[in-house]
């Protein structure tokens, strides 16, 4: 990808504080131009419609729209648009979300300018950044292991959890006033989608996976 002979740049940020020093970041370098600034991601959306930037540093947390959606539609109108989440925030979960969503790094604002720089050039050429937090979390996130959706309907969760209160057949069937055929049905149902063959182990899975 061919650089530009100056990086177009908007900045998304709630804050208007926020926005005030990221622009004085970028108007001390001739390699940036500062085409706009938005305050929440539907606005952001406009302005890249109207301005095509090249870089959108965007703030993840802000009302009417926050920034991983407006990354989301900002990447798949504009894909020529690269999206930097800068954010005060580095839960896993944030930083999953925006790089799913097509940002291209993910900074903390306590990054200086010289590396919010280098990741404004690095976006246009493709080259990633991650601040050392959002790296451990999606190394973390890794690790994890996933949980499984066993698709249990709400009323086998509900048996479940009585099987699990050691209930047998009958007592469940008094307790949700279902016949005891309904409450079999659902019961073998339930070990089915475990992947189990007995209730005993129908409990401890549910234990173990934290599904009651």
């Amino acid at each position: 990808m061919t650089q530009p002979t100056r990086i177009k740049v908007l900045l998304v940020d709630d804050h208007a504080v926020v926005r005030s020093g990221l622009a004085a970041v970028l108007m001390v370098n001739d390699e940036f131009q500062l085409v706009g600034e938005a305050g929440n991601g539907e606005e952001a959306v406009r302005l890249c419609e109207k301005h095509q930037p090249n870089v959108v540093i965007m703030d993840m947390m802000m009302p009417v729209m926050d920034g991983v959606t407006a990354t989301t539609i900002i990447r798949e109108k504009f894909p020529q648009i690269s999206v930097i989440a800068l954010t005060s925030f580095r839960e896993k979960e944030l930083v999953e979300g925006a790089l799913k969503a097509g940002a291209i790094s993910y900074l903390l604002k306590n990054v200086t300018a010289e590396e919010l720089a280098a990741a404004i050039r690095g976006a246009v050429l493709g080259q990633s950044k991650l601040s050392p937090e959002a790296t451990q979390a999606l190394i973390q996130s890794i690790k994890e292991p996933k949980a499984i959706n066993y698709e249990l309907t709400d009323r086998e969760k509900e048996i479940l959890a009585l099987m699990v209160e050691g209930l047998g057949n009958n007592e469940i069937s008094q307790r949700l006033v279902v016949s005891p055929s309904t409450v079999k049905f659902h019961v073998s149902n339930v070990l089915s989608k475990l992947g189990v063959t007995s209730r005993t182990e129908a409990v401890a899975l549910a234990l173990k996976q934290h599904l009651v």
